[in-house]
């Protein structure tokens, strides 16, 4: 079992549309991954070696007139390209990420989190696997807000469990997000 950290591919979203009513949020994008980190087939490097275009569509409903309890869940979507060193088209995959959230300060959020992913269309190419997999996870998340600077910056831990003709792992996720 070979572990090798590292960072992974980076991650654009171009487009974002949101709507926002008095106990709801709701929003559509459309994002890539490019290829950009190490990649190796058959090793637990952080790349992928191919590109990823997504499509996302999401909601939170906020269960109280403060907004302190929260539920969200994100939908997503991915279409692969050909990775570069196997000539095989990974198939493609649904992603439904959800979280649960308590605001225990006007800025700060602490919550659970968790994700469900399958992937929906065989791989394809010459030696292609006609397996489908998937895997589940779930951890704590912190999320803190800056509204002068209109940044948000969250950290996630999620353990995955559940895993079928894939790795199972650990992972840690930063994010920061500025608004235009």
């Amino acid at each position: 079992d070979e572990s090798i950290p590292g960072l992974s591919d980076l991650y654009f979203e171009p487009l974002t549309l949101s709507w926002h009513g008095q106990q709801y949020d709701a929003a559509f994008g459309y994002s890539f991954f490019a290829p950009t980190a190490c990649s190796s087939p058959g090793t637990a490097k952080p790349g992928k070696g191919f590109w990823t275009h997504m499509i996302t569509l999401g909601g939170t409903v906020y269960f109280d007139e403060q907004k302190t309890w929260s539920f969200s869940a994100l939908n997503r979507y991915e279409f692969n390209s050909e990775e570069k060193d196997t000539g095989i088209t990974p198939g493609q995959a649904w992603t439904i990420e959800w979280g649960l959230s308590k605001a225990i300060r006007p800025t700060v959020e602490i919550g659970l989190a968790g994700y469900y992913q399958l992937q929906t269309t065989t791989d394809s190419g010459a030696g292609a696997s006609s397996a489908r997999d998937q895997v589940v996870a779930v951890g704590p998340e912190i999320t803190a807000i800056c509204p002068k600077l209109k940044l948000m910056t969250s950290l996630r831990y999620l353990r995955e469990f559940a895993a079928e003709d894939r790795t199972e792992g650990n992972a840690v996720t930063v994010t920061f997000t500025r608004r235009f």
